[in-house]
């Protein structure tokens, strides 16, 4: 393959600079005031009940994942009084809300699914879809009895420090006010929908919702892909091309008289090749310690291990695949870093020229196709694998409206208007994703106030400080579980959140088993940490000459904080052995229990 790459730079600066706005993140607006109902639960009827008023052991802030696999794993150590506090009205996290037509895992099931060796379940497919991840959230729920004290439909308002009896308290906005000897915080980047900045927005007389609240009393069908028959007369744009319009977007297009899809900034879309698993392959790879085996594997192959055999063998490995084979290609005397760096760049080159190859060889329109690849380092945004949406564009009705990068011109109650033409519809989704670079406390919607009054957003006013991200001096007793300064590995978030249950289970059971009544790291452990953390490479994710999106701030620099969303230098699977041995030899250096 014979690639022009200084053309291909040229070409990547040129549709950033189309993106490129002053106001960052400032474009998007919040769902509140009259678009408020965008927010409301189409899942599960809201309860009325008395407000709560007790004691639990621990309590953990957010119901997906990182609140179910850590409840799990406390659960296992004797703590029989876990409170989970979800606003949602199930367990599940992001799985709860997006329920949108062809929601499925873009990582491999086997390793993204948490605990399925516990639960004894076998995946369907290697990339499962929204109800099956559900279903499995529940099943973690019903398992360990984590629904028994959990609280629905509950948004914390406040957690605060009690010095005097060593306790949180916590309060809602259902009027529960309770203590808890340990909180846990796993509210996750991706829950707090957001709309486009676009002029008339409120104007709209049709009918229209965000992908995360899916009406499906409005389209028919439902989120295991049944036909959404009553679109069959409705004109349809859906605004936004990212991994949730690169997922629907199949759905609607059988489904709509007329879908228009509205692009900013084309998705790069690789192969996914989904398939069922087979049960007999399953029963003869599912010997104990299967899954951890398998999170291994994937880390060691996509996030600096090494391994012998690739088990996931998808998208991300491929691309880790080809970078060590381009390095490895090197002379020795030339293994320098800018010439390892140059080879990153030429795999990342081959890899990007196949996936705009692959739309032209997909896509029968030549002025569709061209529009729809991606001008960009393929970790510039986050990479999309599927096998039906760039066919979805052949489909009679369907019709992409690229808008040059600048967006929707203005909303009219009837329609948009791009470039200056109308489009009238019948509705508009909104496929605008979730907030991720507003401030940690105006996502969650509370402050987290510790000993002697501080609040987290104090102690990370300059940036996040922690120990393995999971401990933060000032806040005994607290528990974060989420990637950064950690593993830090983006590609597969559950294994970070599992390891960080496992983690923490471990300390509250030390906890215990030595009647001490706090844990927390010491300012020397903590400041040791950050230290080590910064002699690693900056974070990889988001340079400043991609494409503008929330993997970059949207073009803008983040500030001096951001040097600190980093991980662990030696990488993600040394952090994991790291952290391993860190809680398995019972010391829990740079804690104090007291």
């Amino acid at each position: 393959m014979i690639i022009d790459k200084e053309a291909i730079k040229a070409r990547y600066i040129a549709e950033r600079d189309k993106r490129l706005r002053a106001d960052g993140n400032n474009q998007y607006r919040r769902i509140q005031g009259q678009l408020a109902h965008y927010l409301d639960d189409p899942y599960t009827p809201f309860v009325e009940r008395e407000p709560v008023n007790d004691h639990v052991t621990f309590t953990f802030i957010g119901g997906g994942f990182a609140g179910l696999v850590t409840g799990a794993r406390l659960v296992e150590a004797g703590v029989k009084d876990v409170r989970i506090v979800e606003k949602g009205g199930d367990f599940g996290g992001t799985w709860y809300w997006n329920r949108y037509p062809g929601a499925q895992c873009d990582t491999a099931s086997m390793i993204y699914m948490p605990m399925l060796e516990e639960t004894g379940h076998m995946p369907t497919e290697k990339y499962a879809h929204a109800p099956e991840i559900l279903e499995q959230c529940q099943r973690i729920g019903r398992q360990y009895g984590l629904y028994d004290n959990a609280l629905f439909h509950a948004e914390v308002k406040a957690l605060t420090w009690d010095d005097k009896d060593r306790v949180w308290v916590v309060e809602t906005n259902r009027g529960d006010r309770f203590t808890t000897t340990y909180i846990g915080l796993g509210t996750g980047p991706l829950h707090v929908p957001k709309l486009p900045g676009i002029p008339g927005l409120d104007s709209f007389k049709g009918h229209s919702f965000h992908t995360s609240r899916w009406d499906y009393a409005y389209t028919g069908g439902d989120p295991k892909g049944g036909l959404m028959e009553k679109l069959k007369d409705k004109r349809v744009a859906i605004i936004g091309t990212g991994a949730t319009s690169v997922q629907c977007v199949p759905h609607l297009a059988r489904a709509c008289k007329a879908l228009y899809v509205v692009q900013r900034t084309p998705s790069s879309v690789d192969v996914r090749a989904n398939v069922p698993i087979d049960p007999d392959w399953f029963a003869g790879i599912s010997t104990p310690g299967w899954q951890q085996r398998w999170l291994e594997n994937f880390t060691a192959n996509q996030a600096g291990g090494s391994a012998d055999e690739d088990l996931v063998q998808d998208g991300w490995t491929d691309l880790s695949r080809r970078i060590r084979e381009k390095i490895s290609e090197l002379p020795r005397e030339q293994m320098t870093p800018a010439n390892m760096l140059a080879a990153y760049e030429d795999s990342d080159f081959e890899k990007m020229e196949e996936i705009r190859s692959r739309v032209d060889s997909l896509v029968g329109d030549h002025d569709t196709a061209q529009n729809l690849k991606a001008w960009y380092r393929q970790l510039c945004k986050r990479p999309c694998f599927h096998d039906q949406y760039l066919q979805a564009f052949n489909t009679p009705g369907t019709q992409l409206i690229d808008t040059d990068g600048k967006g929707v011109e203005r909303i009219t109650e009837t329609g948009l208007v791009v470039a200056g033409v109308e489009y009238e519809v019948d509705c508009i989704i909104y496929a605008s994703g979730f907030e991720v670079g507003t401030e940690y406390t105006e996502r969650a919607g509370f402050d987290v106030t510790g000993r002697d009054g501080l609040t987290l957003s104090q102690a990370w006013a300059e940036g996040m400080r922690s120990k393995h991200g999971i401990h933060v001096h000032g806040f005994p007793n607290a528990f974060f579980v989420q990637p950064a300064q950690g593993a830090n590995l983006i590609s597969n978030i559950p294994h970070n959140l599992t390891d960080a249950g496992k983690t923490i289970a471990r300390i509250v059971g030390h906890a215990q088993a030595t009647n001490a009544p706090t844990v927390e790291v010491t300012q020397q452990a903590q400041d040791e940490w950050i230290a080590l953390l910064l002699t690693g490479m900056p974070r990889m994710l988001g340079s400043p000459d991609c494409t503008p999106g929330y993997y970059n701030n949207e073009g803008q620099d983040p500030g001096p904080a951001a040097r600190y969303n980093v991980g662990y230098p030696a990488g993600a699977s040394a952090y994991f052995k790291y952290l391993e041995a860190w809680r398995d030899n019972g010391k829990f250096e740079g804690l104090a229990f007291s």
